[in-house]
């Protein structure tokens, strides 16, 4: 699956990512399954809101966790097209 720059991902109607405060954790809901996130798919999800475009999300992230662009973008379109792919 290839994205475009200008895709605005979301999640899709009856997926939630929520946190349970109790346990200090985060959860993927989705109809009849729960994916615990890690911590560098947390922070992709949060942004995943249907406004922002796949480069502001991966500007964000590069910018926020001085990281690589280039990891950044090769690792958030590889999370994505794996969520979609489930």
């Amino acid at each position: 699956m290839t994205l475009d720059d200008e895709a605005r991902p979301r999640l899709p109607r009856g997926v939630r990512l929520r946190h349970d405060s109790v346990r200090g954790e985060w959860h993927l809901l989705a109809p009849e399954r729960v994916v615990q996130p890690n911590g560098p798919a947390v922070e992709i999800l949060k942004r995943c809101d249907g406004e922002r475009t796949l480069q502001a999300i991966v500007d964000d992230l590069a910018t926020t966790f001085s990281a690589d662009r280039a990891l950044i973008d090769r690792d958030v379109r590889a999370l994505l097209a794996d969520l979609v792919a489930k």
